[in-house]
């Protein structure tokens, strides 16, 4: 036997305000912006007490990011690689394999040629910029002529390897930087910059002193065709001393914090 229900106007009513109420949204969750994903070894870190950054993916693109392999290089284990036309710094290990950084170099004659040796690292370091530098380019060194504390504020970054020559400084460095737009071009006053992960990530592989190659034009057309004169030669950047030497600059600052006392 078949029930009917019969629906008077009054109960069609009520059960449609029912079914609208069970159809109602509520006010919508609260949901956190999703977290931003990095390349693998360039996300935020924490060191002497700041905290970097993770490095945007634009400045990760294609070969511009760090890479281990199989070295296939001219130069012997145990040493550093510098190419400063496709802009790569291998760290060549004795068992023939490397890690391959993306470096930022210095403009049209003023990348050191040859070899060096380096003989001091550290952490952190300040920065003053030296007597050619103020003599060339006084319009962009000269108001930092006394120098810069290490910290956030220094050009050189977390990181810096100081190159000699016998027992001579070339007062060439290869050192980290927040220039991040140098890596991979050329830019700078002669030395070589680095990503700041990648200048902790190298600092940490390497004892001194350590022999460091840096590659002619003709090594490099002979070893890595395919990356001879990678990227663009940028125009010098001028920081207006107010940005680093200003009273909000240093109160937004501070020393670095290391727990143990630095041995090199």
């Amino acid at each position: 036997m078949t029930t009917t229900t019969i629906l008077t106007r009054r109960a069609f009513g009520a059960m449609m305000l029912a079914t609208t109420a069970a159809c109602a949204r509520g006010p919508d969750p609260v949901v956190s912006p999703p977290l931003p994903e990095f390349v693998e070894g360039y996300g935020p870190i924490d060191d002497a007490g700041y905290s970097l950054p993770g490095i945007p993916d634009k400045y990760l693109q294609g070969v511009n990011r760090r890479m281990s392999g199989i070295y296939n290089g001219e130069q012997g284990p145990n040493t550093l690689d510098v190419d400063p036309f496709a802009k790569f710094l291998y760290h060549v290990r004795a068992d023939g394999s490397t890690t391959r950084y993306p470096v930022g170099v210095g403009r049209a004659g003023r990348s050191i040629r040859g070899g060096a040796t380096i003989k001091l690292k550290r952490k952190w370091p300040g920065w003053t910029p030296t007597q050619n530098m103020l003599r060339t380019e006084p319009e962009v060194y000269g108001p930092f002529r006394q120098g810069i504390p290490g910290g956030l504020r220094s050009p050189l970054g977390a990181r810096a390897l100081y190159l000699y020559r016998g027992s001579r400084d070339t007062f060439y460095r290869i050192h980290g930087t927040n220039d991040l737009e140098s890596i991979g071009n050329s830019g700078s006053a002669g030395c070589i910059r680095m990503f700041n992960h990648d200048a902790i990530h190298l600092y940490d592989q390497i004892d001194v002193p350590m022999k460091v190659h840096i590659r002619a034009r003709e090594e490099s057309l002979r070893v890595d065709p395919e990356n001879y004169e990678r990227g663009i030669e940028l125009p010098p950047k001028i920081i207006s001393p107010e940005e680093l030497l200003g009273p909000e600059a240093e109160a937004l600052d501070r020393p670095p914090q290391f727990d143990e006392a630095e041995v090199f």
